[in-house]
Formats: structure tokens, sequence, C-alpha cells
């Protein structure tokens, strides 16, 4: 096995934190930290719960304000698309195809956020389409859902070069607009595809293999109430990765019986 195959081995194990070479303490860096929503056991979402704080907030850069104020001004899902579109405080945009907003039915009950778009979506402008989208839409199949029960969009909006994953400078000038986004859709739950999705919006630095198979409660200063939240593999991932398809089909019941119990 070489150096890379393992590599991924381990990470698909859970095997992503290395060893130091001199003692840490953890149990101090964790006290300076604030802490992190907690999950919840149920997929009910207690409406007083107080909105996720930001963990870490630094000063915002010039594109990131911006971003902030154009979000603001936004009273319509039409608004924040042209808003996005008109953007130009995000370094992707000059590299990328087109601006990649959203697909599905606004009015779906169920919002699923991913990373970002790819080449195929950079050509077609539609998120989760080409190969990646066919397993979404079969994953969706599965439990009786399509794109017109489902509303999809991205952390960012504009492919990064080389499909690589965005930097946390990237989905941080793109966070105001994403915020809107969810809670102008205001949807019963929120699917976070991914770890980039789960990292920008949970500010959970770990791997979905250690944070799936529970509900979440994500929250933000747009939003009356948090929502539940329900975080899953990318499909990019399943297609590189197939054992993992039976753990994604874990987190497709427990949706499916969340949504059973709305109804």
């Amino acid at each position: 096995m070489n150096r890379r195959a393992l590599l991924e081995w381990y990470a698909e194990a859970g095997v992503d934190e290395a060893i130091d070479e001199q003692p840490r303490n953890y149990f101090a860096s964790l006290a300076s930290t604030p802490p992190t929503p907690a999950a919840v056991a149920s997929p009910a979402v207690a409406a007083a719960a107080a909105p996720l704080k930001l963990v870490g907030k630094a000063t915002p850069s010039a594109a990131t304000a911006a971003a902030r104020e154009a979000a603001n001004a936004c009273n319509t899902l039409e608004e924040l698309e042209a808003a996005v579109r008109a953007f130009d405080g995000c370094a992707l945009k000059k590299t990328a195809g087109k601006t990649v907003f959203s697909d599905g039915n606004p009015k779906a009950r169920i919002m699923l956020i991913g990373e970002a778009p790819g080449a195929q979506e950079d050509v077609q402008g539609i998120p989760f389409c080409g190969p990646i989208g066919d397993l979404l839409n079969r994953m969706l199949a599965s439990i009786g859902l399509d794109r017109n029960t489902v509303y999809i969009t991205n952390t960012v909006f504009w492919r990064p070069p080389g499909n690589r994953q965005p930097l946390p400078e990237e989905t941080g000038v793109c966070l105001p607009f994403v915020e809107k986004h969810i809670a102008l859709i205001n949807p019963d739950i929120l699917v976070l595809s991914g770890g980039t999705a789960t990292n920008t919006l949970l500010r959970k630095d770990q791997s979905i293999t250690k944070l799936r198979g529970k509900f979440y409660e994500y929250g933000n200063e747009y939003m009356e109430k948090p929502v539940a939240t329900l975080l899953t593999y990318h499909p990019s991932y399943l297609l590189r990765t197939p054992s993992h398809k039976r753990l994604a089909w874990q987190d497709l019941l427990l949706l499916r019986s969340f949504l059973d119990k709305l109804a």
C-alpha cells in the first residue's frame, strides 16, 4: 500500500489527527475555546434555543463587510440571487465560468448545502449535476424525494480552480449570503453535505464520520429560530469511497424519519 492510499484509509477510518513530538495540553486549549452548540437527541428543535454563536469571529474584511451589507438589504430570494450575481468580492468569481446559485424547489421543507461548484456545475450553472448530481438524485429517490422536494445550494457560488476545496477566506466572504439564503428558504430541516459545509456553518472542525448520525441545531442572525440540521457525506466523496454509502444510507433514513414525523 503506497503512502497516499494509507493516508486515505486512515481518513476513512476517522484517524485524522496526528500526535506531536512534544506533549500538548488539549484541556487547556479546550478551556479557552467558546463552546459550540450541543447535539440534540431528537429531531425536535426548541423554538426558544439561542442561535449559533460564531467561534473566533475576527474583524471582517472589506469584502466580507460588503457581502454582509448586500445580504442585509435582501428581502426576497430574487433579490439575494441578484446580489450574489452582482457581487465581485470573492476571488473565485474571477476564474469561474458561471455563478451557481441554486436548484430545486424554494418552498421545499429540505434545504441541502454542499461545498462548491465543480466542473460540470460551472458549465451548466446548476449545483450537483453530472455524476455527482446523478448520485444525489438516486440518494433522494431512495427515500421518496427528488429535486422538486428539495432545495439545493453550496457554501460558495463559484467553482474553485482545479475543483479544490474552498479556502476559509472564500467561504467567509460568501457566508453572509449563505446565512440569508437559509433564512429566506426557512426549511424544516437543513442537510449539510460534506466537511466544508459542516465546518463553515456549524464550526465543527471534525470529520463527517465522527459527527454524522445525529441531529444538530443551526441558527444565524437572520433566522427567527434554529433549524434541525443533519450531516452526511458529499456525493463526490461517496463516488471515491463507495464503502461509506451504507453510512450515507443510515443518514437518509434519519432524514426520512424526520420528515415522516412532520407529516
